[in-house]
């Protein structure tokens, strides 16, 4: 097949260069080509005339029988380059989080090492991995785009590191999956009946998770010292996640989730009656501790064993507790708190964030409406004659 005409390297800007020659981000040019031993053969110049040359000696050795084969490389296997692509993988400088560590570390085991594991990470196709795609026992689409993601991540890092020539994991939309879980807020009296099924020492997580639109990890890392019922403020500066067993307590993700959330007046004598009733001893004690530990963390698997029964109790079997801290955001909005207020409220760092929090609530328009009317009859009686003549 002749080579397509008019084709621009990426890097350069010129006519593309010829098969077999790649332009380094060095701005130097790599000769590449498959030997008779089958084993790659790489050599970089500061011209591609020269890589050019190179090429074309190898090929007329081929063609002669006197190319020499090089010593055996060492082969690296998937397992072991994604071993060592999790131990130096970093993220705006840093290592990954421990919670995002666990998660690939889930997914590799569960769902790449079994196909991939074994093999030499240069051989995998993209034909391998449009096969594993297809036929993989991933059957819930969000874990499918999950692990399809992480594939590809780590072959394109491969590539970056010369171990493939291009990334094999390139499947149109793979690692998109539609949201499954379509999120209606909680109505006030849904989130009233909510909270009264509830025991009575969990009626306060409700009501903060909803009313100050806040996550399952902050609330259980929250402690006397952050609550200020004086000033009706609640001091975000931690949050807890549970990684392969264990609590670990860290600084938010971003410097927006440090912040105070102003607590609504009408849940201060709640609060008091918590701090009573509930948290745990000292300046230092959760406000949310473990029903059997107090010095231990509250675990979401046993707040859902009381949740679930509270919440089909509201006619809300579709609820999650993270819907609260949505319900919250949307309230919020409907005072009339502009974006950026919101994303304070709500501690993300940009607009699309918060976006997703927002929704017209059932309603809503009409009550827009229903204040533009009564803006326009007042305008009418301003400008009426008895107005005037008075």
């Amino acid at each position: 097949m002749a080579r397509p005409k008019n084709l621009k390297c990426a890097i350069c800007g010129r006519r593309a260069h010829p098969d077999g020659i790649r332009h380094l981000p060095s701005k130097r040019y790599q000769a590449r080509l498959l030997g008779p031993d089958r084993q790659r053969h790489t050599k970089t110049f500061q011209t591609v005339k020269d890589a050019e040359a190179w090429l074309h000696a190898q090929f007329a050795d081929i063609s002669s029988g006197k190319f020499k084969a090089s010593a055996p490389t060492t082969i690296v296997t998937f397992a072991d380059y994604s071993a060592r692509w999790l131990s130096t993988r970093r993220v705006k400088g840093g290592p990954l989080a421990g919670r995002t560590l666990s998660n690939y570390r889930d997914l590799l085991d569960r769902f790449l090492l079994p196909t991939f594991g074994h093999r030499p990470i240069h051989t995998i196709s993209r034909d391998d991995v449009d096969t594993w795609h297809d036929r993989t026992a991933v059957d819930i689409p969000t874990t499918r785009a999950k692990a399809y993601s992480l594939l590809r991540t780590i072959l394109a890092s491969a590539v970056a590191d010369e171990h493939m020539d291009r990334n094999p994991a390139r499947i149109r939309g793979a690692g998109q999956v539609d949201r499954q879980h379509k999120v209606r807020p909680a109505t006030p009296d849904e989130l009233a009946a909510l909270t009264e099924s509830i025991p009575p020492r969990y009626r306060l997580l409700v009501q903060l998770a909803a009313w100050c639109a806040l996550r399952f990890g902050e609330l259980t890392e929250l402690r006397r010292i952050d609550v200020d019922t004086r000033e009706g403020v609640l001091r975000i500066r931690r949050s807890v996640v549970l990684v392969d067993g264990d609590f670990v307590v860290k600084s938010p993700k971003f410097e927006a989730g440090t912040r105070d959330v102003a607590i609504p007046a009408a849940l201060l004598p709640m609060i008091r009656e918590h701090l009573l009733q509930h948290t745990a001893p000292g300046a230092d004690g959760l406000l949310f501790p473990s029903k059997n530990d107090p010095a231990e963390h509250l675990r979401q698997s046993s707040l859902a064993r009381v949740f679930y029964p509270a919440r089909e109790a509201a006619g809300r079997k579709d609820l999650r507790f993270h819907d609260l801290r949505h319900t919250g955001a949307v309230y919020a909005a409907e005072t009339g708190a502009t974006l950026a207020e919101l994303m304070g409220r709500l501690g993300h760092s940009t607009p699309g964030a918060a976006l997703r929090y927002q929704h017209v609530a059932q309603g809503r328009d009409a009550l827009i409406a229903s204040r533009l009317s009564e803006r326009i009859i007042a305008d009418q009686a301003t400008r009426s004659p008895a107005s005037s003549r008075s």
